[in-house]
């Protein structure tokens, strides 16, 4: 069962980029990743989806209903966190957090504890006295607080230092164990390559690719460093499969996709002293896709 489906999903603005033809869907039960810089359209994607915003053309399923007809519906049954939160600023936490609870009719105060023992948060302050970080731990306890069937992040770490991230991943593992499907959108890379099953990549609006993250880091995907023992000609590694070259002085450096033994068999007239190889990670695969030309 898909949890998110879109179709053509469209939001124009004008001049101004939104996001065109949006396809793709999301399982029950899946960590989904989306990823894209700022300005790609990840936040425009999500505020359609939570029928924040209504779309130009296309459509958008959650729960297999319609995101605009079913808005108030879904929305009962997920838990967002924005990339930005902003509070009555005279509330106390505990307050506010019991103010969001009352909205799902049901009995929050244990869960809300145990995420704010987690996420080592005073529940006792005022808002207005908390740092940027502390806010973000606030909008965290109320995306979870109710248990949602679905969990949409955007851009939640921010703020947040790292045993605080960790904590929340493992908030976040111990949800989708329970059956939670999540959603996270983040243009930091390696958060979405320890946590995500698959990813969309999105770039000016469009999801320019929809994939496995084990098959985005899989076999076909190598990273090498080669010393030579005289100043490399360019030239001798403009190889089919090569991308991201980088020559300086005795050094060469690239990513190749495709046959290793190719590429072995075509670098082999080259005087190498060294050689490296190992696994690209997430970010520099990204890259790769991300500067291609359209």
């Amino acid at each position: 069962m898909n949890v998110i489906e879109t179709n053509n999903l469209t939001k124009s603005y004008g001049k101004s980029r939104g996001i065109a033809d949006i396809n793709f869907s999301v399982k029950e039960g899946e960590i989904f990743g989306f990823i894209g810089p700022n300005g790609a359209g990840k936040s425009t994607t999500i505020r359609t989806l939570l029928s924040l915003i209504h779309p130009t053309s296309g459509s958008a399923k959650i729960f297999n209903k319609n995101v605009v007809t079913h808005g108030p519906e879904i929305r009962k049954e997920i838990g967002y966190l924005p990339s930005e939160v902003f509070y009555y600023n005279n509330m106390k936490v505990i307050d506010l957090l019991m103010y969001s609870a009352s909205f799902y009719r049901k009995d929050c105060s244990k869960i809300i504890k145990s995420l704010a023992d987690v996420m080592n948060l005073d529940l006792n302050k005022k808002i207005d006295d908390l740092s940027f970080g502390n806010k973000k731990k606030v909008g965290i306890i109320q995306c979870l607080l109710h248990e949602p069937k679905l969990i949409i992040l955007d851009e939640p770490t921010s703020g947040l230092d790292p045993l605080m991230q960790q904590n929340f991943f493992d908030l976040l593992k111990e949800a989708n164990k329970k059956g939670a499907t999540i959603f996270f959108s983040s243009h930091i890379l390696s958060e979405v390559q320890k946590l995500c099953n698959r990813v969309a990549i999105i770039k000016e609006g469009k999801i320019i690719k929809l994939e496995k993250i084990s098959t985005l880091k899989e076999n076909n995907y190598k990273k090498f460093k080669i010393e030579t023992q005289s100043k490399p000609d360019k030239n001798q590694f403009n190889i089919p499969g090569v991308n991201k070259l980088d020559v300086k002085e005795n050094t060469v450096n690239f990513i190749f996709k495709g046959n290793i033994n190719s590429i072995i068999q075509k670098i082999s007239s080259v005087n190498i002293s060294n050689i490296w190889i190992d696994e690209p990670n997430l970010e520099e695969i990204f890259m790769h896709y991300y500067s291609k030309e359209d």
